[in-house]
């Protein structure tokens, strides 16, 4: 996962949405299709939709991608975005029944000039002030879908999947509170079984800048590129801060402040490296809210004890330390802004992800929507399989017995 300067590839906002949490019926549909660029070049993460009935999903890193609607839908209108490029609209029905289900979007040109008098820190100041009114600052509730890889020695070893009922504030605040509705796990191959202090969601929403006060002086600030998303302007401020070895690029809506996508990467000096990427989408009155999140930690790890003396009864080296980090992809399948629909069912806590006792739902896995599978799912899918051969479905079957 790296930070590339390749803009129009990039989404500013993503969505997947769940119609069904259960079961499908007849009337289900799906939308399947694939996003290119007029040089035939696949568009990634693209944000593909039915925006006002918070239906939809991303085009995956190969521009494919495919979503459940039902036959209320039909005519309604599908919306493809991505940064960069013109939005493009089709009604429902009309897109079903073509022959041809690739979409070509044309490139868009920026209004804005190549000299912007601002400082770029300003954008990013601004930005910040309107956090609270370009989000959404009240309750509101994300179904989460949560995907944690571990990893020893450079190779996933263990995979748990959480579904999730959060209570939201924006980025803004913090979460309210937050419980484990569903959950899934591979085999287990790790031989350090590291558990975390708290549910990796809270490091999620820790780790987040803009959750935080950002140190704006301790930064050098520069416009790297400018775009535009969805009919808007949008400038891209990068700002370094050396003695952290950090980096913060904001993607910000150039009239409205609004941050569509932040990007952070860090690696201080013999410290733990980390790397992260938000991504905000609009709801009907065009408020953000958290829609797409992935990051990386990586560290080292003292060898067990017990485990060294095995493996070095056997003939083997083993090194002092050993490699770790956790991988993590975040999905926000639904939101629910009336109070009065929230779901409270689940368990609550905040504690390891491996330390919820959440009885298995095979019906559940079975019947949901699940996104598109990203070139970061897939990579951490492959390590895991290639270790004994098992196909993740196997594991699944097999290790999440009640």
């Amino acid at each position: 996962m790296k930070l590339t300067n390749n803009n129009t590839n990039f989404l500013i906002f993503t969505s997947f949405f769940l119609f069904s949490f259960f079961t499908y019926s007849q009337e289900n549909i799906l939308v399947k299709g694939s996003v290119f660029d007029k040089n035939n070049y696949e568009i990634p993460y693209a944000a593909v939709g039915i925006v006002k009935k918070y239906i939809g999903t991303s085009s995956t890193d190969e521009g494919t991608f495919s979503f459940i609607i039902t036959t209320k839908e039909l005519d309604d209108t599908l919306k493809i975005s991505s940064i960069g490029f013109d939005t493009f609209k089709i009604n429902v029905r009309d897109f079903i029944n073509r022959n041809d289900k690739k979409i070509i979007l044309k490139e868009k040109l920026t209004q804005l000039n190549e000299v912007i008098v601002v400082s770029p820190d300003n954008y990013v100041k601004t930005a910040m002030k309107k956090l609270k009114n370009n989000t959404i600052s009240k309750n509101h509730q994300l179904k989460i879908l949560y995907r944690r890889w571990s990893v020893e020695d450079n190779i996933c070893r263990y995979y748990i999947e959480h579904f999730i009922n959060a209570i939201d504030r924006g980025p803004s605040s913090y979460l309210s509170s937050f419980s484990v509705e569903h959950s899934r796990k591979s085999s287990e191959y790790r031989f350090i079984k590291n558990e975390q202090k708290i549910h990796a969601l809270k490091y999620m929403e820790l780790n987040n800048p803009l959750r935080k006060n950002i140190p704006f002086k301790d930064y050098n600030w520069k416009k790297i590129n400018i775009s535009s998303y969805d009919g808007e302007d949008i400038i891209i401020v990068e700002g370094k801060r050396s003695y952290l070895n950090e980096r913060l690029r904001f993607y910000i809506g150039f009239d409205t402040s609004r941050i569509y996508k932040l990007e952070m990467s860090k690696v201080p000096k013999g410290g733990k490296a980390f790397e992260a990427t938000y991504i905000y989408k609009k709801n009907k009155e065009g408020k953000l809210y958290l829609s797409y999140h992935n990051r990386e930690w990586s560290g080292s790890i003292k060898f067990p004890e017990n485990i060294r003396k095995r493996k070095e009864d056997m003939g083997e080296k083993v090194p002092n330390y050993v490699p770790l980090a956790y991988r993590h992809e975040v999905f926000v399948i639904n939101l629910e802004e009336n109070k009065n629909m929230f779901d409270y069912s689940g368990i609550s806590g905040n504690m390891d992800m491996t330390l919820y006792k959440v009885p298995y739902d095979s019906v559940f896995w079975k019947n949901i929507s699940l996104p598109p599978e990203t070139s970061f799912f897939k990579k951490n899918i492959k390590e895991l399989e290639s270790l004994y051969d098992v196909p993740i479905e196997t594991q699944f079957r097999y290790s999440n017995r009640n």
